[in-house]
């Protein structure tokens, strides 16, 4: 993500008697007793995020979402049917689902009616049968209403939001919770295949392929597949009127672009210009962060919907209209590698994907005659690089690995001390060994989630001495973890 506000931006188990459980052992007689009745235990509600402990659920992970879902942006009324695809990491007697306003309607497990309940974001299963642990089971929730518009901690608006014949879907943090239920947390990702209906005239865009376009009794279905493993956060819906195009970049990656057709036309134009990059920008990223992860690449440029951000949805990252120039595509595009690839385990790890990000922004402007990335970080120690003292002094409020708070993980430490980090593993490593880095880092956690502590100890690792060991040190206590400015450059 890049905000311009602040950057420049079943079968069930053996039954045991309710009696005989209560008889037994009195706590967990009575945790079982008031919990499930018999067998299972509930999975958690949160996954203890270190920021958001409500987002995500304990007790199963998803492998595959399948949602169809049904828009009318002049209504504004949602349908949708998500059939999730989850094993049971415990026997369970219930688990939650993620999910903010919207009705529901009805639940099945297995094809069997679920009792189910409702709780602020959390909505609550109840089998008719236990769940046994390590089982492969399949949930289907059926739900509509109007979805919400929710504001982020940090100000950001995020979820459904609403523009006039249009309509886009945000995630980053707790977003996609507003348009479907499911495990809302980076920890576990899927495959999905995605089915919007939109009346006649209109285009529905989502992550991955277009595998469906079928018009009957005045709308139009697109179905979308998504074969790799994605957080749900990356997980986008944008309808509207657009101006498509396709091409393919020089390693055969067919990308697929999408415009705002209301946008003025020398708007439009310029606009065409920076996306027509991509193919280019790919083949340039693949030099240095190795094989691009997906099938599929491009980009939607909206100018409706009120998004205040340019955001990496995987394999379509989303801009407005005033973000959609060469420098945000490279960031939005490297976090294919840096963020939708190799996923943060916590949102407290948002430094990983934005300080490489935010690196890949200077290393693409070093290798295109611009200011080498040395440069710039010394003109940010230098407190030459932004206008105002105040921009400088937030630079060091905090180190980029220790956020004070949730609002704090997209603030300027994040991106540009987190992305001041890089450079100085590339100072201390050299560039062979730097890149070997970068790339292995990329490969050995491809489609995986990963933590502060899993990028240090891979770098420390594969630095080639001991002597370099130490001084990356210095780096993480410094410069990763240490408070203010370090004293030297």
């Amino acid at each position: 993500m890049i905000y311009r506000a602040t950057a420049p931006l079943t079968k069930g188990p053996r039954r045991t008697p309710l009696a005989l459980l209560c008889a037994t052992a009195l706590a967990t007689a009575l945790t079982a007793c008031t919990s499930s009745g018999v067998g299972g235990t509930p999975g958690a509600a949160g996954v203890r995020d270190p920021y958001f402990p409500k987002l995500g659920n304990g007790g199963y992970d998803v492998a595959h979402y399948g949602l169809k879902i049904g828009y009318d942006p002049e209504s504004r009324q949602l349908t949708g049917t998500a059939d999730i695809t989850a094993r049971a990491t415990k026997t369970l007697s219930a688990f939650n689902l993620d999910l903010k306003g919207l009705d529901v309607r009805s639940v099945t497990v297995e094809g069997k009616e679920a009792r189910f309940q409702r709780a602020g974001s959390e909505l609550t299963v109840r089998p008719r049968d236990d769940l046994d642990r390590g089982e492969t089971f399949r949930t289907t929730v059926r739900y509509s209403g109007t979805p919400q518009t929710i504001t982020d901690v940090d100000g950001a608006k995020e979820g459904w939001l609403k523009g006039e014949d249009s309509a886009l879907a945000t995630g980053q943090p707790a977003g996609s919770m507003a348009w479907f239920p499911g495990n809302h947390h980076p920890i576990d990702k899927a495959s999905y295949d995605i089915e919007v209906t939109v009346p006649k005239g209109l285009k529905a865009i989502s992550n991955g392929e277009l595998t469906k376009e079928t018009t009957a009794n005045g709308r139009t279905t697109f179905g979308w597949h998504n074969a790799e493993p994605m957080a749900s956060y990356l997980a986008t819906v944008v309808v509207g009127t657009y101006d498509t195009k396709t091409a393919m970049t020089d390693s055969d990656i067919p990308v697929f672009t999408a415009i705002d057709d209301t946008l003025p036309k020398a708007k439009r134009k310029k606009t065409e210009k920076v996306l027509a990059k991509i193919p280019d920008i790919m083949d340039w990223a693949e030099l240095n962060f190795g094989d691009y992860p997906f099938s599929s690449t491009g980009a939607v440029v909206d100018g409706r919907a009120g998004l205040g951000y340019a955001l990496e949805t995987q394999t379509k990252p989303l801009f407005p209209v005033q973000d959609a120039d060469t420098t945000t595509l490279v960031h939005e595009l490297a976090h294919q590698w840096f963020g939708d690839s190799v996923t943060p385990k916590s949102w407290q790890d948002m430094w990983l994907n934005e300080g490489f990000a935010t690196f890949a922004e200077w290393l693409y402007e070093e290798d295109n005659d611009g200011d080498t990335v040395e440069e710039t970080v010394d003109a940010l120690y230098e407190d030459e690089y932004w206008d105002t003292k105040e921009d400088h002094e937030s630079l060091w409020e905090f180190p980029p690995a220790k956020q004070p708070d949730a609002a704090s993980i997209s603030g300027d430490p994040v991106y540009y001390r987190g992305a001041m980090v890089i450079q100085k593993i590339r100072e201390t490593v050299g560039d062979d060994t730097f890149y070997d880095i970068v790339q292995g880092w990329a490969k050995k956690y491809r489609h995986a989630n990963a933590d502060t502590e899993d990028f240090t100890t891979y770098v420390e690792k594969h630095a080639g001495d001991d002597e370099a060991r130490g001084e990356l040190k210095r780096v993480w206590s410094d410069w990763l973890y240490g408070d203010g400015k370090p004293d030297e450059r």
